[in-house]
Parts: C-alpha cells; structure tokens; sequence
C-alpha cells in the first residue's frame, strides 16, 4: 500500500484524487491511503495563523516553521513509522524535475516507505524549515503555481498508476508515453469512420486499416512506427536521449526513416 501524509492549508483540493477517477478507485481497494492535515490546526495563536512578514522585506508572506513542524510530526505520528522510513518532500520549483525516471525512483521508494508531501504557499516556507525537516524538493516544472497542492496531485496520480491492479489492465501504464522513452502511439475507436462535419460533408476520416486486421504483429510494429516517428517530430530530444544511452539501435532508424518518408 502506497502511504500518503500532505501537509496543505487547502484539504479540500484533494479530493480531486480521493473522489474521482483511477486514483479513487484505488483507495477504495485500498492501495492507496492518503490523510490531509492542515497547518493551521497547530497553529497556537487565535487567528490560526501560519504565515508572517518575510525579514529583509519584500512583498508577499512567509510560512512560519512551528506550525509546519508540528504538523509534519502530526503526520510522521500518523503513519507510526521510524523516521527513517518516511521520505519528506516539498513541491517546490527549485526542486529536482519530475519526470519517468523521477517517478520510478520515488514509486520504489513509496514500496518500503510512507510519503509526506509539504504544499507551500504565499512566497515559500521559512528556509529553516526545509533545512531541518525536509529531504527532498520536487518540482513539475520551470514555472510558478499558486501553491504546492497541484504539484503534489501530479507526483500522488503518477504512482497511484503505476500500483499494481490500479489501472485494471496493467498493458495501459506499459503502454504509456515516456515507458519505452518514446511517445505513445495515436489511438482510434468507434466509429470506423467519422466526419467532423455535419451535413453530408465529402470529408471522412477513416481507422487505419493495420488496426482492423487482427494481425497483432503488424499491429505492433505500425504502433512503433508511429511512436518514433511522433516522438522525433514533437520531442526530437527524447530521440537523442535514446541515442546518448546508446538504445537506439540501427533497426529503430530503419523504422522511423521508413515512417518518415510514409509521412
């Protein structure tokens, strides 16, 4: 079971994964268990309050350690593990880019240990806070969100997917883009033929007939084809990364120039 704490001034939010979709599905089977608790709950002061006035100035607030810490401990209780068996991350964008191999790494981690993820807000948290309680920073991407409870949706759906029985066909997440290091193929279902306009247009875009044969190898090697030649000309640095490990092989070169000249 992948064992989840976050820490968010926003519990609310997450229910978007606890109610909705695979990731729902999950925790009913129990494969997932995730419990929110909110900072303010151990704030002291009256007002609840979390956050204050950065020193040296500046605009916006800073959230303070003592609520944070207190609630981090919350959660470490909670899981009632040693503390070397929860891996503490902060959404942060000056943390190491998720990305497949980022998601692999924490989904082996999240096997023998629990999560704790920390949602900032306003301008960041007290750096005392990150320097003592925190082990690792993760980000989405090179860009600014309005708090870490998105990017911590992200990380929660990209390893409740790849649990076992979470999708119900476990092909699906195989199958997945970036899985092999390349794109996924384009997909068709009903109907065999289809206009995107109405009243009798001229225009009929049709299933590709390798995908109605029934012949499980062509069908295999078009999806290949498909995904090389999508992935050279969307994300040609995927190529290249395939190229600088030395898994691109002259056979994956045969089959993307020969879907390239098809194109």
């Amino acid at each position: 079971m992948l064992r989840v704490r976050v820490i968010s001034l926003f519990p609310e939010m997450f229910a978007a994964l606890t109610e909705s979709g695979i990731t729902r599905r999950a925790s009913e089977h129990a494969l997932v268990e995730i419990e929110v608790l909110n900072p303010r709950e151990f704030s002291e002061d009256k007002h609840q309050s979390v956050d204050d006035r950065p020193y040296g100035g500046g605009p916006g607030m800073v959230m303070r350690v003592e609520p944070l810490k207190k609630a981090v401990e919350a959660a470490q209780s909670s899981l009632a593990l040693p503390r070397e068996q929860v891996l503490r991350i902060y959404l942060s964008p000056q943390g190491r880019r998720l990305d497949k191999v980022g998601v692999n790494h924490l989904g082996s981690i999240a096997e023998t240990k629990g999560l704790i993820l920390i949602c900032g807000r306003y301008e960041g948290v007290d750096e005392r806070f990150l320097a003592t309680e925190v082990d690792e920073e993760w980000s989405i991407g090179d860009y600014v969100l309005s708090g870490g409870e998105l990017p911590a949706m992200v990380l929660l759906d990209a390893l409740i997917r790849k649990l076992p029985t979470a999708l119900g066909d476990e092909q699906s997440a195989e199958q997945d883009s970036f899985e092999n290091g390349l794109l996924d193929c384009p997909h068709y279902t009903r109907p065999e033929k289809w206009s995107p306009h109405e009243g009798g247009s001229n225009e009929t875009l049709v299933v590709p007939e390798v995908l109605l044969s029934g012949d499980h190898k062509r069908i295999a090697d078009w999806r290949l084809q498909q995904s090389l030649v999508r992935t050279w000309l969307r994300r040609p640095d995927l190529i290249e990364a395939l190229k600088a490990r030395g898994e691109f092989s002259p056979e994956l070169n045969e089959i993307l120039q020969a879907g390239l000249q098809k194109n």
